[in-house]
């Protein structure tokens, strides 16, 4: 999700707040499923992984969100381990220099 349009939405999922994030239940299911495997992955049920077929996600589409989540959890794990940040032009509402800003031409 990009653009000024959504950074309420951007700002909620980076909060971990779902109630104030505008997403479709859907996508909650999902994003809740995530959290399951991010937190947990044990506790991950069959009975979950049904909720998101019932939702209209697909096995590939399940499995997908399963890599990706995985992968970030993989990245964000990394660079706590290396204590990496990323630089202040990348942080949500953070000072974006000029040369950096797309419209900067």
């Amino acid at each position: 999700m990009q653009g000024e349009q959504f950074s309420e939405t951007a700002r909620a999922l980076r909060d971990g707040d779902l109630d104030a994030a505008k997403v479709t239940p859907a996508e909650r299911l999902l994003l809740e499923f995530i959290s399951t495997l991010t937190r947990h992955a044990y506790k991950i049920t069959d009975e979950q992984v049904q909720g998101l077929r019932d939702a209209s996600w697909s096995d590939e589409q399940i499995a997908e969100a399963v890599y990706i989540g995985a992968l970030f959890n993989l990245f964000v794990r990394l660079a706590d381990a290396f204590d990496i940040h990323p630089p202040p032009e990348r942080e949500l509402g953070g000072d974006v220099p000029r040369a950096v800003r797309p419209d900067s031409r």
